[in-house]
């Protein structure tokens, strides 16, 4: 208990009172120990960011396929051929085989 005395009076006048101590210590667990501390913060922001630069790349993606789409929909033999190849339609007088490559 005497070295816990001696600690406290070398501490300087304004380290010894109540709401310095508080104030330090309230900043202490906001910064280490609360659910929102400085580094659960940087996860946070770094994961924002992640998504943010998604958030980028997909609304490049949709502006891609709605000219692919606009341009679909106006070449009637470009969607004949679109038709063909991705969904494996055909005229009712035709037959088609698919062949697998192993």
């Amino acid at each position: 208990m005497a070295f816990l005395q001696k600690l406290y009076n070398k501490l300087p006048p304004f380290a010894r009172n109540y709401y310095f101590l508080f104030v330090l210590g309230f900043l202490l667990w906001m910064l280490f120990f609360d659910s929102n501390d400085l580094y659960s913060q940087y996860k946070l922001r770094a994961k924002l960011r992640d998504l943010e630069n998604q958030k980028e790349y997909y609304l490049e993606k949709i502006e891609e396929v709605k000219k692919d789409r606009q341009e679909l929909f106006s070449n009637n033999e470009l969607l004949e051929k679109f038709a063909r190849e991705k969904y494996l339609m055909k005229k009712p007088t035709e037959d088609i085989y698919v062949i697998v490559e192993e």
